[in-house]
């Protein structure tokens, strides 16, 4: 049977989502502006970073001010916002749930998947991959705070040649009314390394009445649509090839079958930069924005030099100069 086309829209419980085409909630980057730059580029569904249970709890300050945060331009995108919240409490997760639902989400979605250490000792993350009664009572306690579909995103297992992850998909779909998943099929031992087990995906996908999101090993446009093929997913999830790259989603999409102009790459930058400053202020946004340079800067095929100048930049407006010079003379 045919799959639909990645234009088609799907839903996920009762919400209505445009297109198939979703962004990962990226940790430390997928901030409303990162989401906004990808709803402009017609990504169907947006996930935030993840966000401490606990810290919105607690009303930690920070992350009230700069993570719990849904700017009123993501709404003139058709397709939902969901903000992502990871932790291992139940009831501090009900909590947090109201307060992403507060906050304007449109779906709370559940990190059991990170691999980094200081998540899994607190038994977050996909530690909860080895304990499904914990990670069950979290995503019913996610819906019960926030009256929203809840959605999971997790891997394969925790370590490689598990297949924990499948198992834990089952239950939370069955046992706690988990609206779709969001899967990854390598395991956390190896983050990003090796090849993702697409075929282990698409055992999911046959199991599971709700949408399988299929992520990990979308480089670019032709690896995405292989991976949706052989997994067989009702939508992608594009994470580290949008990174400087939000072409891919016109691309994936069918709507673009180009590589951006430098002038667009430039365009692209300082839109970023502009929204950076407007959310951290000027000097603040010069020492976040260093992550994104070398994305930029490979975009345009520049050298290991122009990579070293704009990390030394002394501030933001000196990165933008020398960004735009990298425009003005292009590599040899």
């Amino acid at each position: 049977m045919a799959l639909p086309d990645l234009t088609e829209p799907f839903a996920i419980g009762e919400i209505h989502v445009p297109n198939r085409v979703a962004l990962a909630p990226l940790a430390g980057i997928g901030n409303w502006f990162v989401r906004l730059q990808a709803k402009r580029y017609g990504a169907g569904i947006v996930f935030s970073e993840m966000i401490s249970s606990f810290a919105i709890h607690h009303r930690n300050e920070k992350t009230m001010r700069e993570l719990l945060v849904i700017d009123p331009r993501e709404r003139e995108f058709e397709g939902p916002v969901a903000l992502q919240l990871f932790g291992q409490d139940p009831d501090v997760m009900r909590s947090a749930a109201e307060g992403a639902a507060q906050a304007g989400a449109d779906i709370i979605d559940l990190n059991m998947g990170c691999p980094v250490p200081k998540v899994c000792r607190n038994g977050a993350g996909s530690a909860l991959i080895s304990d499904p009664q914990t990670a069950v009572a979290i995503a019913s306690a996610a819906g019960e705070g926030s009256g929203l579909p809840v959605t999971v995103k997790l891997r394969s297992g925790r370590r490689t040649g598990e297949t924990d992850g499948i198992e834990l998909a089952v239950r939370l779909v069955d046992e706690a009314g988990v609206a779709a998943i969001a899967f990854h099929p390598r395991s956390a031992q190896v983050h990003h390394k090796g090849t993702p087990d697409y075929e282990l995906a698409a055992r999911l996908v046959e199991e599971l009445p709700v949408p399988v999101i299929i992520s990990g090993g979308l480089s670019d446009h032709e690896a995405t649509l292989e991976a949706r093929r052989q997994s067989g997913a009702d939508a992608v999830m594009l994470a580290r090839g949008s990174f400087g790259n939000p072409w891919l989603f016109e691309q994936v999409l069918g709507r673009r079958g180009d590589e951006p102009t430098p002038e667009e790459i430039l365009n692209e930058f300082e839109w970023v930069c502009d929204r950076a400053v407007e959310h951290f202020g000027e000097e603040k946004a010069g020492r976040y924005l260093r992550t994104f340079y070398p994305w930029y800067v490979d975009r345009l095929g520049a050298g290991k030099a122009a990579h070293r100048e704009m990390q030394q930049a002394p501030d933001l407006a000196r990165a933008r100069e020398l960004f735009a010079g990298l425009v003005a003379v292009p590599a040899a």
